[in-house]
């Protein structure tokens, strides 16, 4: 019959130092193993199935005497009728993980869907701005929520102060949040209807952002003043009137301009390519350059480490404030990306140019699949031939005299 330990007091528990086990008595087997370094740790030595195994307990101070010799008992006890003890006590702990892993907070979610979608973004600066409104208004309110428990008071709570006083960031928001809770749905974080939906369930709390948003127009120059004023930016010297010369005859937007690099232009073909990813619809673009404006990137000089063509100082890409200020220099009332409208008014009022061909030099997306889906041409030819109608009247503006028709005329 094994000898029974003495039951040691927590006196003498404490004065134990000596490397190796000591048997502190109260429970069998249960031992105080003291390590070479000095740390000390409970161990239950006991039988477990016909096989003898070593428990640990968790170190001493932090375990006391009297909650080592409780545990000791507890798994004895559960060890004679035959249940695992460590086995059990693993299975306690896979289940926590598991609960901890299927329960996330809105925060998390919203870095893990972007995190796993942020190839989709057309630039880092979407990624800021994603990460900037949910950490502006979302996480205040259900940052360190569980998914699972958020719901559409949270949401409300969250949109209602901005819905009519920044409806277009607030509209923004919203769509993000219900993102990244359809992330959570489908990850397995939370169950059931989605609190940040519009259809069907915001829609009957907030009022339409149609209805409260006020759509502010980029202001343009009229098509008739045109000539002139394209007449007085040659005049300017600097590489934003360049640039702004540019916009002119291409139609372009100002950041496809301030953008381009000499890599995208063919002179010789008289076409610039803008890749796909520096496109508002994410597809490549041809643009045919006219005979003023291949003249024009002609007698541009060159900055040997900079790749774009219309360079900032210092080789970088020209900002945007840039340009506009060359306009407000000419003392023009209206913005680069406004002079878009200003062709796209001659084009409507001066021409028999097909809507197709006006809104494909523009790069506009057409808003039907259907028609999207069968229109694969870019149109290039009938745009040559816009984009040099569109010069010719830059150069010698309205024709002398009143359009008459044949039968009136007769």
């Amino acid at each position: 019959m094994p000898k029974k330990a003495r039951e040691l007091s927590a006196l003498e528990v404490r004065r134990l130092d000596r490397p190796g086990l000591h048997a502190v008595g109260g429970v069998g087997g249960l031992l105080l193993r003291v390590a070479d370094t000095g740390a000390r740790y409970w161990v239950l030595r006991t039988m477990v199935c016909g096989k003898r195994r070593d428990i640990g307990l968790g170190p001493y101070p932090e375990v006391s005497l009297k909650r080592a010799r409780e545990e000791a008992a507890e798994m004895r006890a559960k060890a004679r009728k035959g249940v695992d003890p460590v086995a059990e006590r693993q299975a306690a702990r896979d289940a926590l993980r598991a609960a901890q892993a299927a329960t996330l907070t809105f925060d998390q979610c919203a870095s893990r869907f972007i995190a796993s979608k942020e190839r989709e973004f057309r630039n880092p600066k979407h990624v800021k701005q994603w990460r900037s409104t949910l950490d502006t208004y979302a996480s205040p309110v259900i940052g360190r929520l569980p998914v699972d428990h958020i719901e559409l008071a949270h949401v409300v709570e969250i949109l209602q102060p901005i819905w009519e006083t920044k409806t277009e960031t607030a509209s923004r928001l919203r769509g993000r949040i219900e993102k990244v809770m359809d992330y959570a749905t489908v990850r397995g974080y939370r169950s059931g209807e989605n609190p940040a939906r519009w259809k069907g369930n915001l829609d009957a709390i907030l009022p339409a952002p149609g209805k409260l948003k006020k759509v502010r127009h980029h202001k343009a120059l009229p098509w008739r003043d045109a000539p002139a004023f394209l007449a007085a930016l040659r005049e300017r010297e600097g590489v934003s009137a360049r640039a702004l010369e540019f916009i002119v005859y291409t139609a372009a937007r100002s950041g496809e301009v301030r953008g381009a690099t000499w890599d995208e232009v063919d002179l010789d073909a008289a076409t610039w390519t803008v890749p796909a990813e520096r496109m508002k619809a994410q597809r490549e673009h041809i643009v045919p350059l006219t005979a003023d404006a291949v003249n024009l990137l002609r007698a541009l000089p060159r900055m040997a480490d900079s790749p774009y063509v219309f360079p900032a100082v210092r080789g970088g890409m020209l900002s945007d404030m840039s340009i506009s200020a060359v306009m407000r220099r000419m003392d023009v009332d209206a913005t680069p990306h406004g002079l878009r409208s200003t062709f796209r008014d001659w084009v409507s009022e001066r021409t028999s140019y097909a809507h197709e061909v006006a809104e494909a030099a523009l790069a506009h997306t057409i808003p039907n699949a259907v028609e999207r889906a069968y229109r694969r041409g870019s149109l290039l030819e009938k745009r040559q031939r816009l984009m040099a109608d569109w010069c010719r009247f830059l150069n010698e503006g309205e024709p002398a005299g009143e359009v008459v028709g044949i039968r009136e005329a007769q």
